[in-house]
Parts: C-alpha cells; sequence; structure tokens
C-alpha cells in the first residue's frame, strides 16, 4: 500500500511498529482488522475457530467464494489485498481462559471480537490482568439508531463500544452498519491508543 501520506513518519512508525490483537475474525474483527490495516497497522495476531459460512456474507469482511474456508485465513488473505507486507500470526483455535493469555503476550492493544457474552466474559478475566489495553464492544445488533452507539472507558484498560442493549437474543439482527460502525470505532480507538490520544 505504500506509506499513508498523511500521517507524519512518527505516527506511521509507531502504527507500523505496534502489534495489534484480534479476538474474533468475524463481523467486528474481520472489519476492525481491515481498517486498521488501511490506518497502517502491519502487525497482526488474528485468533479464531470458525469458517465463512453464507450467513457472515451479509456484515463480515469476506467473499461469496471463500464459504467453508477458515476464516483467519480467508480474512489474511483479504487483507494482504491491501497491504502484502503485512506481518500476521493466525491461530485456528478456539479461544480459552488457558490460551487467550499466551496467544495475545506480544500485542500492545487487543479487540474483543467476539459473538456470545460469555465468551467476552472469558476473554476479558483472562487478558484484563495482565494489565494491557482491549477494546470490547457490546451492544451493536439492529438498524438505526447510530447515535447510540458509544465508547466508553472502564477502568484503566478497558474500552467498551456499543449501545449495551440491542442483542440478537431479542430478535434484532446483526446488520453491516450498525456492525461496522462498532468496528471502525473500535479500530479507531486502537489508533488513538498507539498514538498516545486520551480516550
Amino acid at each position: 500500500m505504500g506509506a499513508n501520506t498523511y500521517l507524519t513518519e512518527r505516527e506511521r512508525g509507531i502504527l507500523e511498529g505496534a502489534t495489534v490483537g484480534l479476538a474474533g475474525a468475524g463481523g467486528l474483527g474481520s472489519n476492525c482488522a481491515a481498517h486498521l490495516v488501511r490506518a497502517g497497522v502491519k502487525k497482526l495476531v488474528i485468533a479464531d475457530f470458525d469458517v465463512v459460512s453464507e450467513s457472515n456474507l451479509n456484515r463480515q469482511f469476506f467473499f461469496r467464494d471463500q464459504i467453508g474456508q477458515k476464516k483467519v485465513e480467508a480474512l489474511a488473505a483479504n487483507l494482504r489485498r491491501i497491504e502484502p507486507e503485512l506481518q500476521l500470526s493466525l491461530h485456528d483455535v478456539r479461544l480459552s481462559p488457558e490460551n487467550a493469555d499466551w496467544t495475545f503476550a506480544g500485542c500492545a492493544v487487543i479487540v474483543e471480537a467476539l459473538d456470545s457474552a460469555d465468551a467476552k466474559s472469558m476473554l476479558l478475566g483472562s487478558l484484563l490482568p495482565m494489565g494491557k489495553p482491549i477494546i470490547s464492544a457490546s451492544g451493536i445488533a439492529g438498524w438505526g439508531r447510530s447515535c447510540e452507539i458509544r465508547q466508553r472507558r472502564i477502568g484503566k484498560n478497558l474500552i467498551l463500544i456499543g449501545d449495551t442493549a440491542s442483542d440478537i437474543r431479542n430478535g434484532l439482527a446483526p446488520v453491516s452498519p450498525r456492525v461496522g460502525i462498532a468496528a471502525a470505532m473500535q479500530a479507531n480507538a486502537v489508533v488513538a491508543l498507539l498514538l498516545g490520544e486520551a480516550l
């Protein structure tokens, strides 16, 4: 992709040198990863155990000819179409308390992009003690009400994106616009943290 001419040399160096972790490569994770790469991040650790399905195509950064492929591999191919020189560490695993900490040990910032409340809780419980910033999301289902998707700081190292209420369990569909807004806000928070802006 070449140097991002909209950034200073110092900013480019920070973004290119930082390793960002993505826990999940679905609607949030795949879109957040694309935003991060376009912003200048070149080192990603991506963990997801799932495969691309047709139902993912309404909101995730995958394509019809990738149905059936492992999400981490399909996402890596798509991200390399944006920036061929990426350094990607891919983990085709279901994250658990036994592997979450070492999977993301080398990351400066971690993006929580998991589907279920239990998985989110497990990840935060495993990673917050590491003292690294985590950008999480909750409440992004449905459509409209984009002004309700907000960024909140919870404690020292957790930033939460979402409205904290809308949920597919309440009959709301996960659709591209709101999922995309939240993923972009997660990426924006990562970039701001790496470049030293207070959130």
